[in-house]
């Protein structure tokens, strides 16, 4: 599920957007002031960030320098500071669209939509790469027109790797993801379970393959 940090001082519009984007299938989470933002930022793998100006704190310009130190998710800057200025600086501080309050609901979700597309984050229970489909809803995987039947987890992992092609996940995140925060196994059950999916698929790595980033964890690289 794709995750999206709202971070905005004022409850109404936090409502507000959360009444808009959950019925997409977006998990939101919730920051009140910049600092807030941050350690959310900083300790929750976050998909995309919306980002209001005015906060206590430390305002939005300055969260949006922050992230963009260690991150390059996508930032849609809300607020009601639509001069000309305001733009541009917002757009010098690392944002990558900006719409002003107060907006049209069915404008922002389309904005929200087209930034995930744009980053190929994928938001829909589909994901295509070349020959490969893989379809959450149904748990299953399709290729050259063969179906492959993973077990749950597997599929699980493929389906992650494959909605953020070259996004590097370590295997904290994987387990935390995929198995739970409560999950109290070995971290190389990921090794494990990456082994097998890489025997399964191992006719396809031209259209695909999980690469491991030494010292990191795993990426999917798509093949051209």
């Amino acid at each position: 599920m794709i995750r999206i940090l709202v971070a905005e001082d004022d409850p109404h519009i936090q409502r507000l957007i959360k009444v808009y984007l959950e019925p997409e299938g977006f998990e939101i989470l919730q920051a009140f002031d910049g600092e807030e933002a941050i350690r959310l930022m900083e300790n929750n793998q976050v998909d995309l960030v919306i980002l209001d100006i005015m906060m206590p704190k430390v305002d939005g310009f300055d969260v949006c320098q922050e992230i963009r130190q260690f991150s390059t998710v996508p930032i849609l800057m809300v607020t009601a500071k639509g001069e000309t200025k305001d733009k541009v600086d917002g757009f010098r501080s690392g944002t990558d669209d900006y719409i002003v309050k107060p907006f049209d609901p069915v404008e922002f979700v389309l904005r929200v939509k087209a930034l995930l597309r744009r980053y190929r984050i994928a938001y829909s229970s589909t994901v295509t790469i070349g020959l490969l489909k893989l379809d959450e809803k149904k748990q299953s995987v399709e290729i050259e027109d063969q179906i492959i039947v993973l077990p749950p987890k597997e599929f699980q992992l493929l389906f992650k790797l494959a909605s953020y092609p070259g996004n590097i996940f370590t295997r904290c995140q994987l387990i935390e993801q995929i198995w739970g925060v409560d999950y109290e196994g070995d971290e190389r059950t990921v090794d494990v379970h990456i082994k097998r999916i890489r025997q399964r698929f191992e006719k396809w790595t031209d259209q695909f393959r999980i690469v491991t980033v030494r010292g990191l964890g795993y990426q999917l690289e798509v093949k051209k």
